[in-house]
C-alpha cells in the first residue's frame, strides 16, 4: 500500500479539485445564479473608470474591481459606476453585494454609499489593513 503524500497539482487535478468542492457546496446552496457586471466609463474613447463584479453562491454579487483614474477621481464617476452596478445586480437576482478593499483604497467611499463593514484585519508586519463590506439591496 502506497503512503499518503503531498504533491504539486497538475492543472487537470486542480480543476478536478474545484469541481469536487463545487459539487459538495451545491448540496447546501439554495440559489445558483450566473452573471456578471462589467462596466466602464470612457472620455473621448479612453477608458477612465471601470467596475467588474460576478455572481457567487446564493444571491450575492461580489465586486472584485473598481477603479477610477486619479485625474478623474472625486467627480462622481465611482458613485455612478456603483449605482449602475447595484441596478444591474438586482436584475441578475442578487439581494446582497459584497466587496473588500485595502486601507489606501476606497474605505470611506464604500461607507458613504451605504456599505457596511463586516470585518477587517491588519497585517502589521507588511503595513496594511483589509476591510470587508456588505450591502443588502
Amino acid at each position: 500500500m502506497k503512503e499518503i503524500e503531498i504533491i504539486d497539482l497538475t492543472e487537470e487535478q486542480s480543476t478536478a479539485l474545484e469541481d469536487m468542492l463545487d459539487e459538495y457546496d451545491y448540496s447546501f446552496i439554495k440559489f445558483r445564479l450566473d452573471g456578471s457586471v462589467e462596466i466602464g466609463i470612457c472620455d473621448n474613447d479612453q477608458l477612465i473608470a471601470g467596475l467588474s463584479a460576478v455572481m457567487t453562491a446564493f444571491r450575492i454579487l461580489y465586486v472584485s474591481t473598481v477603479f477610477v483614474k486619479e485625474e478623474y477621481r472625486r467627480k462622481g464617476y465611482g458613485s455612478l459606476l456603483m449605482r449602475e452596478m447595484e441596478k444591474r445586480a438586482k436584475v441578475l437576482g442578487a439581494n446582497m453585494i459584497r466587496l473588500d478593499t485595502f486601507d489606501w483604497q476606497g474605505k470611506e467611499f464604500y461607507e458613504a454609499l451605504g456599505y457596511q463593514q463586516v470585518g477587517h484585519y491588519t497585517n502589521e508586519e507588511d503595513g496594511f489593513s483589509e476591510y470587508f463590506y456588505l450591502k443588502r439591496i
